[in-house]
């Protein structure tokens, strides 16, 4: 099944992207990379993002919670907000809390998002 993006999702997933950036540049402490086109934001404080990080854009901003499963969790976000833009968060929080139940963590997957 081919998903094509929403209207203004390329803007919105490059507007997302440089927000990430920026708060990841404001507030990391650790290392800074690009892999594999996902921007990593290791060391920044706990209450800068959610859970055991967060995918803003193409920006992944954590403490420590960077191995290679969960960073191939967060590049699937990543493609989740290429796809839907600015609407990404609100989708998200429609789809619930409960990342068991979120349509967006189970295609991340759940066990590459350390939630089994």
């Amino acid at each position: 099944m081919i998903r094509r993006p929403l209207p203004l999702a390329r803007f919105g997933y490059a507007y997302a992207t440089a927000v990430g950036f920026a708060w990841g540049a404001l507030w990391s402490t650790g290392r800074i990379e690009r892999v594999d086109g996902l921007w990593v934001f290791r060391g920044m404080p706990k209450w800068t993002f959610g859970r055991g990080g967060s995918c803003v854009g193409g920006c992944y901003l954590t403490d420590r919670n960077d191995g290679p499963r969960v960073l191939k969790h967060e590049r699937v976000h990543q493609e989740q907000w290429r796809r839907y833009g600015l609407a990404m968060p609100f989708l998200y929080l429609l789809a619930g809390r409960d990342p068991l139940r979120n349509r967006f963590e189970i295609e991340a997957g759940l066990e590459d998002g350390g939630y089994r």
